[in-house]
């Protein structure tokens, strides 16, 4: 699957699954989730569902930093032994999930810093920048992804749950390559067996394209418009 994609498959997973999540206690992290929680979560969430295809050089995530992603998406690829390897797995999305999460029990300004790199990660993704003109879209986004971070924090998010949301946007990003015919190898290093769908479509064909990102799209608004408490958030005429 595009950026895109998976960052609205991020977006949108986040959002299916609060409802379930709200009130329940998981590995010793309670969710208690405000508008703040739904809006960081499907932020990072979707910005997580692009870290895989940091071992692809040209991929969305590996070019939103410069020098830094590509530089770190090279050492991946190295390591991992090339595009839809070792970071297409579920030891990977294991290993980002415990990273994020010493985070978030380290350090709030650590916490701070790994969400704004996703928010970032996720609005360059879902595709708001201008890719005639890259200074211009990554000051954009940088003033974007600043305000949104800012506006985050001043509302006292709690991001105890930030590893279990990273580690779900990996997943997420391997269902969605699992459905496409070159698959995922879900249990590197021990098998390299390649998991895919047998109705599996093509990358940036016309079934993702024309169906997978309008679904995605229209599911994120009808969850917007369930999850949020609209009344109370509108002014009163």
């Amino acid at each position: 699957m595009m950026g895109h994609s998976h960052a609205l498959s991020g977006v949108v997973g986040w959002m299916a699954v609060v409802p379930l999540l709200q009130g329940a206690e998981i590995f010793g992290v309670n969710f208690e989730l405000g508008s703040g929680e739904i809006i960081a979560g499907a932020l990072v969430c979707g910005g997580a569902a692009l870290i895989p295809d940091l071992d692809h050089k040209s991929a969305t995530i590996t070019q939103t930093y410069g020098m830094v992603t590509q530089a770190l998406g090279g050492l991946l690829n190295w390591l991992f032994g090339g595009h839809r390897n070792g970071t297409h797995s579920l030891l990977f999305a294991l290993i980002m999930g415990a990273i994020t999460q010493g985070l978030a029990l380290w350090s709030d300004l650590a916490v701070q810093i790994f969400v704004f790199l996703l928010v970032g990660i996720a609005i360059n993704g879902l595709g708001f920048g201008m890719d005639k003109n890259r200074a211009a879209a990554g000051v954009i986004n940088a003033l974007a992804t600043a305000g949104i971070v800012l506006a985050l924090y001043t509302s006292g998010v709690d991001y105890s749950w930030m590893g279990l949301a990273v580690a779900f946007g990996c997943i997420l990003h391997f269902v969605g390559d699992c459905a496409t015919s070159m698959g995922c190898p879900l249990l590197w290093p021990f098998l390299k067996y390649r998991f895919a769908s047998p109705m599996a479509f093509e990358t940036d064909g016309k079934v993702e394209r024309n169906v997978i990102t309008p679904l995605l799209t229209i599911a994120i608004i009808l969850f917007s418009i369930y999850l949020f408490p609209w009344r109370d958030l509108l002014p009163e005429a």
